[in-house]
């Protein structure tokens, strides 16, 4: 815009001047002044005046307010405009967001002073720009009515909370001062604010370093919680343990003593068989006739049933057998008694086939 004016002037001066001169010389040369070459010479020199300072250009990211004899009229956008500017003036507001820094000082709920620094970002409603101009006069007067609302609002939540409330809960103080400020600053504003940030909230030197030292109070404490529970779960780790260990040798001393025992009834299983066998054999070789008779007991296991047939036998000889059989107190059918008839009696021996 100002290299244009510079040259329309330029140009308009150098037409002024052409003019000028040539009245001048034809005034020289017949002694009669030139009324159309001076009139011309007016035009152009009023032109010049004129012209180049009605030329508005409105950048990208301005409106600028048109008033006429002092009243604003108009709103221009971003561009080149012409307005006589003896009768017209333009004020140019700026259309982008605004980033205001806001430092002042609060009070808590409990008397305790604090300096606050924030940053409040704004936009100008440009088609509310006449409504600005009319109301507030200029984007400075606004600005600063905006900053202190913004003040006002924040000192007033502030206020609300206790010191300790609002550094430990420190993240939380902006939504909540952003909050109270946009609903605060309403249309009759003509603005839209986007963003408000605390940057910083610093207490009293005196206060911070209590709370310094209330916070290394609480952490000690905590460790001497931490350290105490520790030694509470390892106590109990250790019972636990010491109990699981007697459990397992009790567990262990109860499974050997099973095998133990169990390993006796085969012993004893063994030797009844043993004997059995050997009854079996000492019958046979005394002339008894055996008979043997293959079966499946109570328990579905294999088994081999001998028949000791005493018929002809005498007392002594059954004795004998009776002397062997008596230890086998599983074989219910015969009690060891002498039998008292002799005739067609007989003794019955039953044994696993794989014993």
């Amino acid at each position: 815009m100002i290299m244009m004016t510079i040259l329309m002037a330029g140009v308009l001066g150098a037409l002024c001047v052409l003019c000028i001169g040539l009245a001048v010389k034809k005034h020289n040369s017949t002694g009669k002044t030139p009324v159309f070459m001076i009139a011309l010479a007016l035009v152009f020199a009023l032109v010049l005046v004129v012209v180049p300072f009605s030329i508005h250009i409105v950048n990208t990211g301005e409106v600028a307010v048109v008033k006429h004899m002092g009243e604003a009229k108009d709103v221009k956008t971003a561009g080149m405009h012409f307005d006589l500017w003896l009768i017209t003036q333009y004020d140019y507001y700026d259309s982008k967001v605004q980033n205001v820094e806001i430092v002042t000082s609060a009070y808590s709920s409990d008397a305790q002073t604090m300096d606050i620094a924030m940053t409040l970002q704004y936009q100008i409603s440009t088609d509310k720009a006449i409504d600005i101009a009319n109301q507030y006069g200029n984007l400075d007067a606004l600005q600063s009515r905006i900053e202190a609302i913004a003040i006002e609002k924040t000192k007033s939540v502030l206020s609300s909370y206790k010191a300790m409330d609002i550094i430990s809960d420190r993240a939380s103080m902006s939504p909540k001062v952003e909050e109270a400020i946009i609903n605060a600053i309403t249309d009759e504003y003509f603005v839209t604010v986007s963003t408000v940030v605390l940057t910083n909230i610093d207490f009293s030197d005196a206060f911070e370093k209590a709370v310094e030292e209330k916070m290394i109070a609480e952490q000690k404490k905590l460790q001497a919680e931490y350290e105490n529970e520790m030694k509470v779960a390892a106590a109990e780790a250790e019972k636990e343990a010491a109990i699981q260990k007697a459990e397992g040798e009790a567990k262990a001393k109860l499974i050997a003593a099973e095998a133990e025992r169990e390993a006796q009834v085969e012993l004893s299983r063994a030797d009844a068989i043993s004997i059995q066998l050997k009854s079996v054999e000492i019958a046979r070789a005394l002339g008894f006739k055996i008979t043997e008779k293959q079966g499946v007991d109570e328990d579905g296991v294999a088994v081999i049933e001998y028949e000791i047939d005493f018929t002809g036998k005498s007392a002594d000889e059954i004795a004998l057998i009776t002397d062997y059989l008596k230890y086998i107190e599983y074989l219910a059918k015969w009690d060891g008694k002498l039998p008292t008839d002799m005739s067609g009696y007989g003794a019955s021996i039953v044994l696993p086939i794989e014993p």
